[in-house]
């Protein structure tokens, strides 16, 4: 049996950060809730997060909603190694931290090969 699937669009990646039960965004939350970071996600810093995946696996290899694990990692890597410094505070993510942290990764063909 051979299936043909469609690629995941922007709104697809916004419905599986928001809506699903087990989110990479809940689930990165919870990460950095030990270290007593709490994490909000802006509607924004969603769509964004949607955007560069979608472009991700338009101009590399399609590699469906796993794309969004690379992306959040790449965004909250940072936040991540940071945690026990940073100590207990609020940060919210917004578009413009997202694109901050991401860059003009995809832009840059060579380097952009090196990304899952």
């Amino acid at each position: 049996i051979r299936v043909e699937l469609e690629s995941l669009s922007e709104d697809d990646f916004v419905r599986i950060l928001r809506d699903t039960d087990n989110s990479l965004l809940k689930q990165y939350a919870a990460l950095l809730a030990t270290e007593g970071i709490v994490v909000e996600f802006g509607e924004d810093a969603i769509a964004e997060l949607a955007r560069v995946a979608a472009a991700a696996n338009d101009q590399l290899e399609n590699i469906g909603a796993r794309r969004l694990h690379t992306v959040l990692e790449r965004v909250l890597d940072e936040l991540s190694f940071e945690a026990t410094e940073i100590g207990a505070q609020t940060v919210k993510i917004t578009a413009g931290y997202v694109r901050d942290r991401i860059g003009d990764l995809l832009a840059d063909q060579d380097l952009s090969r090196h990304i899952l």
